[in-house]
């Protein structure tokens, strides 16, 4: 595996993943072999907003039932099976990350979706699938981590039909100056390459996409995060028993807080749109 994707792994993979998110959901009273989609929530959606996130561009997006989607970067799978459950799709997710794709199989399997979900290891600049595979594709929170952007879009569009729809949400630049570090995504700037909406957009229509939809959300994730402090004053401060804290570990709190502080002070913008290959 090449640099920086070495580096991308090794941020997400921290090892004993499915230990600690099991042993977090039995601890919740979860039976761990008949879980839904809705014990997960709190812990397998790592993007801003989580499910809200995932229910909004579903929204934006208006999947048919029986698409066939692709979720790149599909993380713990969380997006996939909310995909499949609620929506009727079929989806493939693929990311970097051997550790939460291993995850993501095992948690599907207990929430019983296998039949319409399935994940493979491998990387967003070399898709394995053919050519027009794929009816919609889905991406949220993954082109902060890659560097060639415009490589990344256009496997996306390769694998999409003619026709076919993509909806993203992305962490972009914004005018306030460089993110503060550490953020969910990056630990450095090294592995951290953020693109300014305006550049965003303009790569993808170079890529052969049209946008149909376009959003900055950052407003509202700003205010999601007020209030997902103020349920945390109100519980005295402890920690929730589920949460992404669990899959992301100790630096989760600093990581969180910079991240809110790179939203209010503007120096991180989040971005919906949905587009459909020309």
């Amino acid at each position: 595996m090449s640099y920086p994707a070495a580096r991308i792994e090794q941020h997400y993979g921290r090892g004993g993943l499915l230990d600690r998110v099991l042993a977090a959901l039995q601890e919740a009273g979860m039976d761990l072999d008949n879980l839904s989609i809705d014990d997960l929530a709190p812990i397998d959606e790592l993007h801003s907003r989580r499910r809200q996130a995932t229910k909004d561009l579903a929204a934006m997006l208006a999947p048919s039932a029986g698409a066939h989607v692709l979720d790149i970067g599909s993380g713990l799978g969380g997006p996939a099976r909310y995909l499949a459950k609620v929506c009727g799709c079929r989806v493939t997710g693929i990311d970097l990350t051997a550790e939460f794709v291993a995850a993501a199989a095992d948690l599907t399997r207990r929430t019983g979706l296998t039949d319409r979900v399935d994940f493979r290891q491998g990387s967003a600049l070399n898709l394995p699938f053919q050519d027009a595979s794929f009816d919609l594709a889905w991406s949220q929170n993954v082109a902060m981590n890659i560097d060639d952007r415009p490589r990344y879009l256009t496997e996306m569009r390769r694998v999409l039909k003619p026709g076919g729809r993509l909806a993203i949400q992305d962490v972009a630049q914004g005018p306030g100056g460089a993110p503060h570090y550490p953020v969910m995504w990056a630990d450095t700037p090294a592995t951290s390459f953020l693109r300014t909406p305006e550049e965003t957009r303009a790569l993808l229509e170079a890529a052969g996409l049209r946008v149909l939809a376009w959003r900055d959300i950052t407003d509202a994730a700003i205010a999601d995060a007020e209030a997902e402090r103020g349920r945390a004053a109100g519980s005295g401060g402890a920690p929730p028993m589920l949460g992404i804290h669990v899959v992301v570990g100790p630096s989760f709190w600093d990581k969180a807080r910079n991240g809110n502080r790179n939203m209010r002070e503007h120096r991180i913008r989040l971005i919906n749109a949905v587009l459909s290959r020309a």
